[in-house]
């Protein structure tokens, strides 16, 4: 019923940026907290940068001072602005959103991945 459509990855060059966008959709209650995750290659998945309702954020350290987070909750899409990427930042990256149900208590959503390169 929760649907996340991830858009915006690709294929860059060190020092470009990218901008990630996740709309979320279905008949819901509300939807809550959201961030992106990313898989870096041979390692785990791990928290980048997540945003409540009410603009509270949090990021990787780092990516402290390149990526930046933010939503536009009436349409209830997250985005994340990536400058000044780094070979290192190669991975996939997740969306993952929270909320309410309606009849059905809370929910955890994540979207499928969407594939981030940074050439040398």
């Amino acid at each position: 019923q929760v649907q996340v459509m991830e858009s915006g990855g690709g294929l860059v060059q060190a020092g470009g940026s990218l901008r990630l966008a996740c709309q979320a959709s279905g008949t819901v209650f509300s939807f809550d907290a959201m961030g992106w995750y990313r898989r870096l290659p041979g390692k785990q998945r791990d928290v980048v940068a997540t945003i409540t309702s009410d603009g509270n954020t949090n990021y990787q350290d780092s990516v402290k001072g390149r990526f930046t987070i933010s939503r536009d909750n009436a349409k209830n899409t997250v985005y994340l602005q990536m400058n000044s990427l780094k070979p290192e930042d190669t991975g996939v990256y997740y969306c993952v959103v929270q909320g309410e149900t309606i009849g059905f208590g809370p929910f955890e959503h994540w979207g499928q991945g969407t594939q981030v390169t940074v050439s040398s």
